[in-house]
């Protein structure tokens, strides 16, 4: 038996989410009915981001085991062939049997979130950003995103219904950039709660639109409660870019 690892490329547009949903088609149940016809085995894969309805990703993370004799490097190519055009995986390996993507002594995710700041939308933009009409001052956007960069608990930045018992994580970096009339969020840390990036670009957002002062970030994440943030911003915008793992690249 060996345990495989895929990295995972998906256009969330179409999917409810990465986990396996009751109502709906999800990245996870068609990874796993691809792989039974391609093995003939009964294949659960466990991911590292349970993505939500509507998220994208260039880099999840994901194993699963299995006795096929296909070699594990030529595991993606062979998966591509069967799986629809909006997930591809990108490179698949063999790694150690216990090898878990959710639990690892270094693990960094990098998410962007996407916003298209323009007088009208873009029908070739809308299943990858959000559409704001308005104008954004993204040097303000800035200035509050700098509060949100360390060690927090961002218990006021997570959706009230997620299953967190520490909401403490760790921002690396956050950065902000403007291209034309696209605007990207880039946030890097050791961890994120649930809807914490949606719910950080909706308040960086109402920043930018005027409703808050930069400072005002720094007092809702001393609030401790979701309610002081902005709402959470549409799922379309958002993109798990990577995952890291520490590892030495080849």
């Amino acid at each position: 038996m060996k345990r495989i690892r895929l990295l995972v490329s998906y256009d969330g547009t179409d999917y409810c989410g990465w986990q396996i949903q009751p109502n709906g088609i999800t990245i996870e149940e068609v990874l796993n009915k691809k792989l039974k016809k391609l093995t003939g085995e009964d294949i659960h894969i466990i991911g590292a981001s349970r993505t939500d309805s509507g998220v994208h990703a260039l880099g999840n993370v994901a194993v699963f085991d299995t006795d096929s004799p296909i070699p594990p490097e030529r595991m993606a190519y062979a998966l591509n062939q069967k799986l629809p055009a909006d997930i591809v995986i990108v490179k698949s390996e063999e790694v150690l049997p216990d090898w878990h993507p959710r639990y690892q002594e270094q693990i960094s995710k990098t998410y962007e979130y996407h916003i298209y700041n323009a007088q009208l939308p873009d029908p070739l933009k809308r299943r990858y950003s959000t559409f704001v009409s308005f104008p954004l001052d993204v040097e303000k956007m800035r200035e509050g995103a700098a509060y949100l960069a360390g060690e927090h608990d961002f218990a006021s930045f997570c959706n009230i219904r997620t299953n967190a018992e520490n909401t403490v994580r760790r921002i690396d970096g956050i950065e902000i950039e403007k291209e034309d009339q696209d605007i990207t969020i880039r946030v890097t840390g050791n961890g994120f709660l649930y809807n914490m990036v949606r719910i950080i670009a909706g308040t960086l957002i109402r920043v930018g639109r005027g409703f808050y002062d930069p400072g005002k970030v720094k007092e809702i994440l001393e609030a401790g409660e979701r309610t002081e943030a902005g709402v959470t911003a549409p799922p379309e915008g958002l993109v798990l870019v990577k995952i890291d793992y520490g590892e030495a690249k080849h």
